[in-house]
């Protein structure tokens, strides 16, 4: 994943090309996603302190993992050196610190680990290392929040065909997102789907509370717990 680093300059350049025909940019999807988690924690009486962002990027969720989650403690991992970079210079902080994913020695004491669309840029072969990666940062209970690009979804299809970096891409389906988790040794605790109405149906969106069951929206979320 480190042909990203030929995207620093333009990174969200490059994802509006794509995110442009939702009506919305990535900030609103990045907010959202967060949003939905804190709600989803909040019902399950979970209240991480420390997150491990895998495949941060340039770091723009960090922000809504401190101020949504209440987690004191965000690391961003990637690796891109040059996401990186602009990773620190956006969202460094006191909360926020971001390393390369090889720098960074899982410990096994991490709340709660999040991604987003990261293991469809993770060759097939490799998914089980890099799911075994989050999980030995986890410490026993802890949560992972995998968000993935819903391959079910014609309007995800033809986002990811607008977003160079996206194009070529192996997507992953939910029932193969729950294997992988199970098979890294992780219990699935549910699986939503988000982001049914684009910016033009936004009055509509209200309802994706009772639409999450159903696999049609643009993105799922697996949560799962660690053994």
């Amino acid at each position: 994943m480190a042909e990203f680093d030929g995207y620093a300059d333009h990174y969200a350049e490059a994802l509006q090309q794509g995110l442009k025909y939702s009506g919305e940019d990535a900030t609103h999807f990045a907010r959202a996603r967060v949003q939905w988690l804190a709600r989803r924690l909040e019902e399950l009486q979970f209240a991480p302190r420390s997150l491990l962002d895998f495949g941060c990027g340039t770091g723009a969720s960090a922000p809504y993992f401190l101020s949504l989650l209440n987690v004191i403690e965000v690391t961003g991992v990637d690796v891109s050196r040059r996401l990186l970079e602009n990773a620190r210079r956006l969202h460094g902080s006191t909360g926020a610190t971001f390393a390369l994913q090889s720098d960074y020695e899982p410990a096994g004491q991490v709340d709660i680990a999040f991604c987003n669309g990261v293991f469809h840029h993770v060759r097939p072969p490799e998914r089980p290392e890099a799911m075994d990666y989050v999980s030995r940062s986890l410490r026993s209970g802890g949560l992972f929040a995998f968000w993935e690009n819903n391959p079910w979804n014609p309007g995800t299809r033809f986002v990811m065909s607008r977003i160079p970096f996206d194009r070529g891409a192996i997507t992953i389906s939910p029932p193969d997102a729950r294997r992988l988790l199970r098979d890294a040794g992780f219990e699935i605790v549910l699986t939503d789907h988000l982001f049914f109405f684009p910016r033009m149906l936004r009055l509509l969106r209200p309802l994706e509370r009772w639409l999450a069951a159903i696999p049609l929206g643009a993105q799922y979320l697996v949560l799962a717990r660690k053994k």
